[in-house]
């Protein structure tokens, strides 16, 4: 690795780090920074799981370290998502580079889907809904969160708030809460399967997770000084630039220079 990769990398995964535990969509900036420096798409796949296992495990601590704490709604949620999981990252192992890279591309598209139907302006102040049926509901959705998580990542942070929001109508605070134990319990499992067929670069991987560490514990200090309004206008802000980037704009402006 040179001077630049490590440098671009630490601040890619410090960024990511940030805005994954704010809202999600982080490994879209990372994903084609670990392949634009050299990685094959599956391998650096593989390789970003590590990093977002570093940055959780932060950010959970920064939660815990403030009083705020879900572990026992989440470790119900993540008994789905690891099951989902472990499915997703097998498959992902099987997927030739050429064809994931087709299916980041599309991936990325649908995020932008995702984005553009714009999340936090849907999160409501009503009631929340934490009856039995509807925790079986979001039980049966973390399956399926799971298993795109494990497959690849990218943007399961909005995909999360969506459904938590959605279906339980709570805070975002909570939601981030959440959001960050059930990814820190079901990313060991993918990272497992992804080493044991030999997928990870391990210093990429070493130089992402500083950087993601970094970025994770900040936003997580942030999330809960400045609560919900602040989290929810990061979100806006954060959904704005990533449709920016996707649109292609972005790329244009930097040829440009």
């Amino acid at each position: 690795m040179t001077f630049i990769s490590i440098f671009c990398l630490l601040i890619a995964g410090a960024i990511a780090g940030f805005i994954n535990v704010m809202a999600g969509g982080g490994s879209l900036l990372t994903l084609p920074a670990l392949i634009f420096f050299g990685l094959p798409p599956t391998v650096a796949n593989a390789t970003n799981r590590v990093g977002i296992l570093v940055q959780t495990l932060f950010s959970v601590a920064a939660f815990k370290k403030e009083g705020l704490s879900k572990f026992k709604y989440s470790f119900f949620l993540a008994i789905s998502s690891t099951t989902g999981a472990a499915i997703g990252a097998s498959i992902a192992m099987k997927v030739k580079d050429a064809t994931f890279q087709l299916i980041l591309s599309g991936v990325m598209l649908i995020v932008l889907g995702l984005i553009l139907w714009n999340p936090a302006g849907r999160i409501s102040h009503g009631k929340e809904r934490v009856e039995f049926k509807h925790k079986m509901i979001c039980f049966t959705a973390f399956f399926f969160v799971g298993i795109y998580g494990g497959f690849i990542q990218a943007g399961v942070g909005l995909i999360i708030i969506v459904t938590l929001t959605s279906i339980h109508n709570i805070s975002l605070l909570k939601t981030n809460c959440i959001k960050v134990t059930v990814i820190l319990i079901y990313t060991p499992v993918a990272v497992v399967l992804f080493a044991m067929n030999g997928k990870i670069n391990w210093m990429y991987a070493a130089v992402l997770s500083t950087g993601y560490a970094a970025g994770g514990w900040i936003a997580s200090r942030l999330s809960i000084k400045k609560g919900d309004k602040w989290i929810k206008k990061f979100l806006i802000v954060a959904v704005l630039i990533m449709s920016f980037k996707l649109s292609g704009l972005f790329d244009k402006i930097i040829t440009l220079f």
